[in-house]
């Protein structure tokens, strides 16, 4: 197989440790959506959902890459490194912890939550530390700074890219998400066809039927255990 593209979602993230938004007991159970993730949420109360922000983020300092992260890092090293989207991850994800495991050629479609992003001048910049409203953008100096996430209502980034590499891809690989946000949910009918399509979750997934190849555990088990497969048989370079 020459070209990978992997979908990832907060399933592969649990296991380290972050909560996941939608299952029961999630951060949406904890919290009114509609409060934190919209952008007429943070119109209301920027502090509000500042604070929300600056908590996960502090969260994120204190988890770490697990088995599942480490080994689709393995599997892009072992891909052919200097073929236009010989490996593509696509990630649900606003965490860090696929580059932090090694991972290179990442596409964040919900934005990364160590980011912030300018309404003022539109500069987006890297950013551990907590914010508040009266933080001011080092470009352009005004108070005018929001998280780098999508928030409900808004597109997802990366689009034209990653229909690309759906469009072009032998292999398909859907692992963690629920299949119930688009266009995420729809990656996989997008690549039936003309690609191999593997679902790897803890259940199986609203999409399930769709998929070729299905197995059903903890992320830090099949992951594992699906890349180990593909090397071993000399799938990637076919």
């Amino acid at each position: 197989m020459s070209r990978i593209v992997i979908l990832t979602g907060a399933g592969i993230s649990q296991e380290s440790g972050l909560e996941t938004f939608r299952d029961e007991g999630g951060i949406w159970s904890q919290v009114r959506l509609e409060d934190v993730c919209t952008p007429q949420g943070f119109a209301r109360n920027p502090a509000l959902v500042d604070d929300f922000y600056n908590q996960r983020r502090r969260e994120l300092q204190a988890v770490h890459p697990n088995p599942a992260h480490e080994a689709l890092a393995a599997l892009e090293n072992a891909c052919h490194p200097n073929e236009d989207d010989a490996f593509l991850l696509v990630t649900q994800n606003i965490d860090d912890l696929h580059e932090r495991a090694g991972s290179r050629n990442v596409l964040h479609m919900h934005g990364e939550l160590k980011r912030l992003r300018c309404s003022a001048c539109g500069i987006t910049f890297h950013w551990e530390k907590d914010c508040h409203p009266e933080t001011c953008c080092p470009a352009c100096d005004q108070p005018t700074l929001r998280p780098d996430v999508v928030w409900f209502g808004e597109m997802p980034l990366h689009m034209e890219r990653i229909l690309s590499a759906i469009a072009r891809c032998d292999l398909f690989v859907a692992i963690g998400t629920s299949a119930t946000v688009y266009p995420a949910a729809g990656f996989v009918e997008q690549a039936s066809g003309h690609a191999h399509t593997v679902e790897l979750n803890l259940v199986p997934s609203g999409n399930a039927v769709l998929f070729d190849e299905a197995a059903y555990g903890p992320a830090t088990q099949i992951v594992p255990r699906f890349v180990q497969s593909l090397l071993q048989e000399g799938r990637v370079h076919e």
